[in-house]
């Protein structure tokens, strides 16, 4: 299971290059740091992974040393967006347009068949958790995209059944049931 300093190395790496992720065209960056032994690969960097790690390192226990790290990327990030607000929603907003449709290809396969794309869902909730963080930092979004997700999540709600938090228990402070409702439960496929 992924730690704080997990979490804290993604963020630490990704500041070093963000200002020069947010004024080039890539979407997906490379991170140039490489996962400890035992945890996942750390994803390309983009807006979202960082949005997604910085939610999750909130959630971890952490010394005082670790609290000031993140505190210290947190004010860069701040500062990043401020003098380049424009450039910033528009890096978010291209990400939101990408993985809104990873996540609609997702509900694409599971639509043709369930059983084999039920297993997924944990991994690929983690779009839709992202798309959340992007639309906030993402200014306004296009109302076609918009309305995609909704209709999305509408088709989701008929087939999540409430229940406990599906990822690491730690977690689920940073990510509440209210807003992150899709995180709470469990598809039923019949």
């Amino acid at each position: 299971m992924p730690s704080v300093d997990y979490e804290l190395r993604y963020l630490q790496a990704g500041i070093s290059v963000l200002e020069d992720y947010i004024l080039a065209n890539d979407l997906y960056w490379p991170i140039g740091v490489r996962a400890e032994s035992g945890n996942p690969p750390y994803p390309r960097l983009t807006l979202g992974g960082m949005l997604f790690a910085q939610k999750k390192a909130r959630a971890r226990p952490m010394n005082s040393n670790q609290q000031g790290e993140l505190e210290d990327i947190e004010n860069q990030m701040k500062d990043l967006r401020n003098r380049w607000r424009v450039a910033w929603e528009k890096k978010a907003a291209a990400e939101f347009h990408s993985r809104l449709k990873l996540w609609n290809n997702f509900w694409e396969d599971f639509r043709e068949n369930p059983d084999a794309n039920l297993d997924r869902y944990n991994y690929e909730v983690n779009r839709r958790v992202q798309l959340e963080l992007l639309a906030d930092a993402a200014g306004d979004l296009p109302r076609a995209e918009v309305e995609m997700l909704r209709g999305l999540d509408g088709k989701l709600r008929t087939m999540l059944i409430p229940g406990a938090f599906i990822w690491e228990p730690e977690l689920a402070s940073s990510f509440p049931s209210d807003k992150y409702w899709y995180l709470y439960g469990w598809i039923k496929i019949r």
